[in-house]
């Protein structure tokens, strides 16, 4: 009998309402018996109502401790490693968060982890990229053994918030280490949409030039209403910080709409935006590769077009 636990990912009080809830979808795809939420926090209340709305979830634990005030890899393993105990599956989301903390976890119950789900055949058969999102494999996990796993989060859609689980409060006795400790988190502030979680998101690359010039990326971007992106090229170049590269080195991203400014579409990038609804590219060189992937495509100088777009918007 299948029961799989979900670790929840949350910051400052709010849970990350859509990695958690898309991670509840790869779940339900193989059909467990049961599903649950592990919410870790020094005050997991809040968290825990959000995460008990999802649909598909049977339950939610929430483990409160002084020492779950921020997200530490090393604090919170081994309490999730106890709290698996009877638990065929536990999942967490392949965001930053989840790649940080999900291989610790595995560790510690002595399996290695299937990273990046983004397909699931039955319980014990997933299908993830490899190959910078080139090729499919499909990996089987032992049938004997708990099966650690990261989602891709961008391959799921996220399941609905009309649920209505019960919430446990979990004691956990778990010694916990002290060789790593919270110092400090620094992360930078915008009032756009999140770059992870946007439905819309504009992203520039070395073809905008500068990063004064990138300020006409932000101008479009804040009246579509949407998150900004760049290529690792424009990231390296400067011209904007890499929290918002998109690629296989950056953010994996699925939003309903992409559009690429100035990017010529390496590998590497197109691995970010695969799972996204519509992709508009612009771009003066019609043989761009981004070309080959996009929905819409747009041949020119990007000076020209975005006032050109700016102004039909109204």
């Amino acid at each position: 009998m299948s029961k799989v636990l979900i670790v929840a990912e949350h910051l400052n009080g709010r849970l990350n309402l859509s990695a958690t809830a898309k991670t509840v979808s790869a779940a339900r795809a193989f059909s467990p018996a049961q599903i649950d939420v592990l919410v870790l926090s020094d005050a997991p209340e809040a968290i825990a109502a959000e995460a008990a709305k999802i649909e598909g979830v049977n339950e939610v634990l929430s483990v409160a401790h002084p020492a779950n005030a921020h997200p530490v890899a090393a604090v919170l393993a081994p309490q999730i490693a106890r709290a698996a105990e009877g638990y065929s599956h536990v999942f967490g989301p392949s965001t930053t968060f989840g790649k940080d903390l999900m291989p610790c976890v595995a560790a510690l119950l002595g399996v290695a982890q299937v990273s990046d789900v983004m397909a699931i055949e039955s319980s014990h058969v997933f299908k993830r990229p490899i190959y910078a999102g080139n090729a499919i494999v499909t990996v089987q996990a032992p049938a004997d053994r708990t099966v650690v796993a990261t989602v891709r989060v961008a391959s799921w859609a996220a399941a609905g918030n009309g649920g209505s689980a019960a919430v446990r409060a979990l004691a956990l006795d778990v010694a916990l280490p002290t060789h790593t400790r919270y110092v400090g988190l620094a992360a930078g502030k915008s009032d756009r949409p999140d770059l992870q979680s946007a439905a819309r998101v504009v992203s520039g690359g070395r073809g905008v030039g500068s990063a004064e010039n990138f300020r006409i990326i932000y101008r479009l971007a804040d009246r579509l209403g949407a998150a900004v992106g760049a290529s690792r090229a424009a990231v390296d170049a400067g011209y904007v910080p890499n929290e918002l590269q998109v690629g296989q080195t950056g953010k994996i991203i699925a939003p309903e709409l992409y559009v690429a400014v100035g990017i010529s579409g390496a590998i590497q990038h197109l691995t970010g935006i695969k799972d996204a609804g519509t992709i508009v590219a612009i771009n003066k060189d019609s043989d761009a590769p981004i070309f080959e992937i996009a929905d819409i495509g747009l041949v020119g100088d990007l000076f020209t077009l975005l006032p050109e777009i700016e102004a039909a918007l109204g």
